[in-house]
């Protein structure tokens, strides 16, 4: 009796024994039920199937076509009914995530058709929120590289003779495009943002480059790879812009900040319509260093 108990094939036709007497139940003919039974397309979703499709292929959908669309949204529906009445939906995890999408699609819907924003409300934004918009510190310069394991302990004597050579010629970018030693990147950058000087050469040297008056040769200046003499020919130091020339990526910042605060208050107000009891498991609380009450 135990052997027949673990069967699979039992399993499975007990299933389906409940399912079909579940579906029999719910098939009696009552008002109720009958009204309950009825599906409706409408037009309005036969027009969608329609548009769908020309939009998907390019060119509207052929009478065949457009029966297949119908009948595949008929059987979704009947098939969606049945496991809603036999509770299939219920704790459902991508079910509970699509419908919580659902949800907060309302209120995107709700921010969307909102006033637009005034300058002043930009203005305040741009103001509040400065350091997303400010344009970078950029740098066009040349450098000179010393290998350190070319030069070895002698990599700060070569470094300042060198730099005295420089500095007494009074060379130009292009006069050193020949001294020093072969390096992998670029050996002149024009209008380099800060940010991206620090990840080709570290933060320390883009600090130390922000310091080099334009048109002076400095260093050595050390990095990642090794000692650098540096000429800075130009910089831009860096400003927040004027609302006028970051409108558009200011004004959909501000929106999505409109959208993630209406949802956050609109979840505020639903969840107090609930007393929610969380019951931790003792294990839990005594593994994160708590204490069961």
């Amino acid at each position: 009796m135990k052997r027949l108990l673990k069967e699979p094939l039992l399993h499975f036709f007990l299933l389906g024994a409940a399912i079909f007497a579940v579906w029999g139940w719910r098939s009696k003919p009552t008002v109720a039920n009958n009204e309950r039974s009825k599906i409706v397309i409408t037009h309005g979703e036969v027009e969608s199937m329609a548009v769908t499709f020309t939009r998907t292929w390019r060119r509207p959908p052929t009478r065949e076509e457009l029966d297949a669309l119908i009948r595949d949204r008929v059987r979704e529906e009947v098939f969606a009914r049945e496991a809603t009445a036999l509770g299939m939906d219920k704790d459902d995890t991508i079910i509970r995530r699509r419908l919580r999408q659902k949800m907060e699609f309302v209120t995107d819907d709700v921010v969307a058709a909102a006033i637009e924003p005034t300058d002043a409300d930009l203005g305040a934004y741009l103001t509040a929120h400065a350091d997303s918009f400010r344009v970078e510190r950029r740098f066009t310069f040349a450098h000179v590289y010393l290998n350190p394991e070319k030069h070895g302990e002698n990599l700060g004597r070569d470094g300042a003779q060198l730099l005295g050579q420089l500095v007494q010629t009074g060379a130009t970018a292009d006069d050193a495009l020949n001294l020093g030693d072969r390096f992998l990147l670029d050996q002149r950058f024009d209008s380099l943002p800060a940010g991206e000087v620090a990840k080709i050469f570290g933060e320390s040297f883009a600090a130390k480059l922000g310091g080099i008056p334009p048109g002076q040769w400095a260093g050595p200046i050390e990095s990642g790879y090794g000692a650098h003499l540096v000429l800075v020919t130009q910089r831009t130091d860096g400003r927040l812009p004027a609302l006028a020339d970051v409108r558009e990526a200011v004004r959909q910042e501000w929106a999505n900040a409109r959208r993630l605060e209406t949802n956050e208050k609109y979840y505020e107000a639903m969840l107090k319509r609930y007393a929610v009891t969380i019951e931790r498991p003792a294990d839990l609380v005594r593994a994160a260093g708590g204490s069961v009450q």
